[in-house]
């Protein structure tokens, strides 16, 4: 009998210290194939580091990352980081305003921030085409990433997270700084997204956290509070201690709320 595929994404006693001070204790966070994972916590508990890692963007300083059963240190991750989609508001920041929308999802086929940095052919603007009509941007392939709302932009991301048909997609804070209206936009993205592949995005809104989701991480102080099936984790509890006040989380349709108590 064939040994399992290896999980997408293997987290093992991660942790994390910079100038002296721990920003990760040791966590440990393992994707399979069907899971969709949440990563809950206030500003500052160590959750954009944990992301930052996972997509190879950081080196942990305890434990090991495993990405389709390569191990961190042990693989080229130049080629590695292909095979996962990012999105970040720092990646956002990073790219030129004059970019067109088919340039940013394309270059993600090389991890790249330029068109110039390698060569590109007709099948990749299709395939770059494709995504954004997935993502609800049909028609937005030449229009400049900077003339993009704040919700066009953030789908242009999460069209670039699928450009390779990744193993795993790895979202930080994608909702920052969006509107009512262009965060409904995301979280619709976001379950349309799900259909095909495990996702872990970092948020402290359950509001963004899409009715697709099926796990929960909720971290305080670089530190595990509670993890596994999400209607076990995002309760009143755990939000409760992760954000220092008596909250109550409820749950409607799919999705979450969550309101200080009285």
């Amino acid at each position: 009998m064939a040994p399992p595929d290896p999980p997408p994404l293997d987290l093992a006693g991660i942790g994390f210290d910079r100038a002296g001070r721990t920003i990760i204790g040791a966590i440990s966070l393992r994707v399979e194939r069907d899971q969709r994972w949440v990563v809950l916590g206030p500003n500052g508990c160590g959750k954009t580091t944990l992301v930052r890692i996972a997509a190879l963007m950081e080196h942990p300083t305890r434990g090991t990352v495993t990405v389709l059963g390569e191990q961190l240190g042990h693989t080229d991750v130049r080629v590695l980081r292909r095979r996962i989609g990012w999105a970040s508001a720092a990646l956002a920041r990073q790219l030129r305003p004059d970019l067109t929308a088919t340039d940013v999802v394309m270059t993600a086929r090389h991890a790249a921030l330029e068109p110039w940095w390698h060569r590109y052919d007709d099948h990749d603007r299709r395939r770059a085409a494709d995504c954004l009509g997935a993502m609800g941007l049909d028609g937005f392939g030449e229009r400049t990433f900077g003339t993009l709302s704040s919700g066009e932009q953030q789908r242009t991301l999460l069209a670039r997270t699928m450009m390779n048909e990744p193993a795993v997609v790895l979202l930080d804070e994608p909702g920052a700084g969006l509107d009512l209206a262009g965060r409904e936009h995301l979280v619709d993205a976001l379950d349309h997204l799900a259909a095909g592949v495990p996702f872990v995005l970092v948020t402290h809104h359950v509001d963004e956290i899409p009715g697709s989701a099926t796990h929960a991480l909720v971290m305080r102080d670089g530190a595990a509070l509670a993890q596994g099936p999400i209607d076990e984790v995002v309760d009143d509890e755990h939000l409760s201690a992760a954000f220092g006040l008596p909250l109550r989380v409820e749950r409607d349709g799919g999705r979450f709320s969550v309101r200080a108590r009285r």
